[in-house]
């Protein structure tokens, strides 16, 4: 674990074979040689991508930073042409303050049969769903 990062019970633990397939999906903040924050954009189907593992250590949290993951992962979905982005998330009102909303997991078929049927926690997620249209 990175130091001051959020421990694994505030994020779903992946196995190390799901972290090598997915690296290139990854963005990483630096601030004087110190990672400071992460996250990851996910393609899930022609028209919808995910944001996954979105972190930022607690010595930088409230400085924008997560924010500016967001914004970066989302002009590389414009940039991709696809049409939504979605997150699974406790930080509700993080996500809507960056213009997400909550939706029904039901709308994300591709979500639920890929991933969600391997997570411990299926069927009973306590996650919300939120999605926001680019």
């Amino acid at each position: 674990m990175i130091e001051g990062f959020a421990k694994h019970d505030l994020m779903l633990v992946r196995p190390l074979s799901d972290i090598y397939e997915c690296i290139r999906d990854f963005c990483v903040v630096e601030i004087d040689g110190k990672v400071c924050g992460c996250g990851a954009l996910h393609i899930f189907w022609d028209d919808i991508a995910e944001i996954r593992s979105l972190s930022v250590s607690s010595e930088y949290q409230r400085k924008g930073i997560g924010k500016e993951i967001v914004n970066f992962l989302i002009d590389e979905a414009k940039q991709l042409k696809l049409k939504k982005i979605f997150a699974l998330t406790y930080q509700v009102v993080f996500f809507k303050s960056i213009g997400f909303d909550i939706v029904d997991k039901s709308h994300l078929p591709q979500k639920i049969w890929s991933d969600c049927v391997k997570c411990p926690k299926f069927p009973d997620c306590d996650e919300v769903a939120m999605i926001r249209k680019i």
